[in-house]
Formats: C-alpha cells, sequence, structure tokens
C-alpha cells in the first residue's frame, strides 16, 4: 500500500505566510523560514509554497525564500504562482523547488505543461485546479475551473480539465477547493472523489481542513469495512495527499497529530 502524503502549504505573500478564507479576507501567519523549519522537524512529507501575489517581484521574493529552506530542509519542495513559461519553472527549480505548480499559465495555453514535462519531466510538473461548485443537485453537480488566484471563472468543466491536462503532461492534480478554502468545515469529497476517478496520476486534496477526522476521511479509500458502500463515499474519497494549512500555522495541530491519528483510523502515512 501506497503511504499517504501530508503537505504543509505556505501562501507567501510580501515575504511572509498569509491565509486566507475562500481566497479572500487575508492574514499573516508568520515567518516563511521559521515554519518551514518547524514542518520539516515534525515530519511533514512535503512543502508547497504558493505565491499568492503572483507579480515578477512577489515571485523573485518567493524564490528567495525557496533558496533559504532548500538550504536547509531535506523534504520535497513544491513552488507555484506565477509560473508562465519553462524559465519561470527552471528558475524556481534553480532556486531550490524539485517540482512546480501551475494554474492560471495553463489555462490560457495547455501546451505550456507539455513543454515543462519535456524540459523536466511530467513528475515535475503539478496543475494546481481552483475549483468551484457551479451547478445544484447531486446529479447536475458541477465545479467550474477558476483562474487568476480563484477571481476568474473560466467556464471549463474542472474536472474535463483535469483529463486534458495529464494528457499534456501534468504528473500530479493539486485540487483546491474554492468552497471549503479556509472555513475548516472539511475536504469537497465529492469534488475529490471525481477528479480522482477521471485521472490517473496523484491527487493532493486542499482547501477545508479543521479537524484530524477531515484529513484521515479524505485520504482513505474506506472509511469502515462494516458500512455499505454508500455510506462509506459519503464519508471518504482516497486522495494521495492532504494539504494542510490553517490548522498548522495557527497551532492547532501538529504533523506528528496528524499522522498519529490518520494511522489510528486506517491511513497508511510515512
Amino acid at each position: 500500500m501506497q503511504a499517504k502524503r501530508i503537505i504543509s502549504c505556505l501562501d507567501v505573500d510580501d515575504g511572509r505566510v498569509v491565509k486566507c478564507v475562500k481566497f479572500k479576507d487575508i492574514r499573516d501567519a508568520g515567518d516563511p523560514v521559521e515554519l518551514a523549519r518547524r514542518y520539516n522537524a515534525d515530519g511533514a512529507d512535503e512543502l508547497t509554497f504558493l505565491d499568492i501575489g503572483a507579480s515578477y517581484k512577489s515571485r523573485a521574493t518567493l524564490l528567495d525564500v525557496v533558496k533559504k529552506v532548500a538550504a536547509e530542509v531535506f523534504i520535497p519542495l513544491c513552488v507555484g504562482g506565477g509560473i508562465r513559461e519553462v524559465d519561470d519553472m527552471r528558475s524556481a527549480m534553480n532556486a531550490g523547488a524539485d517540482k512546480v505548480s501551475v494554474c492560471t499559465s495553463a489555462l490560457k495555453r495547455p501546451e505550456l505543461l507539455r513543454e515543462m514535462a519535456a524540459s523536466y519531466g511530467s513528475q515535475c510538473v503539478v496543475l494546481s485546479i481552483d475549483a468551484k461548485r457551479t451547478g445544484g443537485g447531486k446529479e447536475k453537480l458541477r465545479w467550474n475551473a477558476f483562474s487568476h488566484g480563484g477571481r476568474t471563472d473560466t467556464g471549463i468543466d474542472a474536472v474535463e480539465w483535469a483529463q486534458k491536462a495529464v494528457e499534456h503532461g501534468a504528473g500530479e492534480i493539486l485540487l483546491n477547493s474554492i468552497d471549503a478554502d479556509g472555513t475548516g468545515a472539511g475536504y469537497d469529497l465529492e469534488l475529490n472523489r471525481r477528479i480522482l476517478n477521471a485521472v490517473p496520476v496523484p491527487v493532493i486534496a486542499s482547501g477545508g481542513a479543521g479537524t484530524l477526522d477531515q484529513i484521515a476521511s479524505v485520504l482513505l479509500s474506506t472509511a469502515n469495512p462494516e458500512m455499505d458502500e454508500e455510506a462509506n463515499a459519503e464519508n471518504c474519497c482516497g486522495a494521495d495527499a492532504a494539504l494542510v494549512a490553517s490548522l498548522l500555522h495557527f497551532g492547532k495541530t501538529t504533523i506528528t497529530e496528524i499522522k498519529k491519528h490518520a494511522a489510528g483510523k486506517g491511513v497508511c502515512v510515512r
């Protein structure tokens, strides 16, 4: 059984880690280098740095942070935000990133994914999907992919976009639920299930972690062997990794506690 990953996410703006609710209401969460050291020591499987400003200036600041972190920690680093061409990917990789994530630039020009994969391999290309519910009722439920930090509805179906992106070279999906982001109400399990069933690459669940049970649920393929299939489907989805931010930044739990709890629920963790 492949071990599930617990990934700490650091949204960086002007050199500081910040946290939002539904991609709005930004508040300061601390120093990125200090937090990265803490999460590395506590057993995080990966660190994801996202430049939420995504301007040239803010990306340069982020890459400086990545250089400092890469010199001190020894777990994979993913960098995203403002990656518009292969040269931007090259700059991130040279700064110490092991892979990069792209969102808006790939929506604008899907061929970018193919170019990035050709240069560094699909394992280094993460497609970040900012998805928001736009349909009602379970049968008509739909999520659209949003661009520009969750501000622009592209009208593109998120599931279809995930499939197309993998065909173009994306080796992993970072799936961000705009509806759940920062709420602590739990991951959007149905959204994650839809994407997991549609693509053959790893899916990282992001947005909504509020309790240890919620993190375990999004990682579990079967919540309880004694429950019927429909009940299980409502309580788990089998994501390959869980992204966690607010719970860690504001001291509500630790990586160690998350892994211990998940293991107790039957999740295979490192």
